[in-house]
């Protein structure tokens, strides 16, 4: 039942950031319109580096595509977490209305690294 659950959350984890990916190469998804104004100053910022939404798009997508698959769940953790540091640190700093969503993610990425700690121990060690 446990392997179920996780496969499930998994699948909507990964799918989310498969759409997030996606949109920041096609941009289907309009933006909100009443995003906050530090979040549209930080937003316009990180556009000036036009290299780094790609980057950010290719991780997300690859991540989430990673993080379906049992096998490769562990390596997908480790390539979200920055893009899963920077999700919290916008929240909190420029948009805290979507700081729940942020933690619920932050919460599925923690549960999935402790399921995995066998495969991270020898990094720590």
């Amino acid at each position: 039942m446990k392997k179920k659950i996780l496969f499930i959350v998994s699948l909507l984890f990964g799918l989310v950031f498969i759409n997030s990916g996606l949109n920041k190469f096609f941009h289907y998804m309009p933006p909100p319109k009443d995003l906050p104004e530090g979040l549209i100053k930080l937003m316009t910022g990180f556009s000036q580096a036009t290299w780094l939404i790609p980057l950010i798009g290719t991780a997300e997508i690859v991540g989430g595509a990673l993080f379906i698959s049992n096998r490769f769940r562990a390596l997908a953790a480790l390539i979200l977490f920055p893009v899963l540091v920077g999700i919290l640190l916008t929240h909190i700093t420029a948009a805290p209305s979507g700081l729940p969503l942020a933690l619920i993610l932050w919460a599925i990425e923690i549960w999935v690294i402790i399921e995995n700690k066998q495969k991270f121990l020898p990094l720590v060690r």
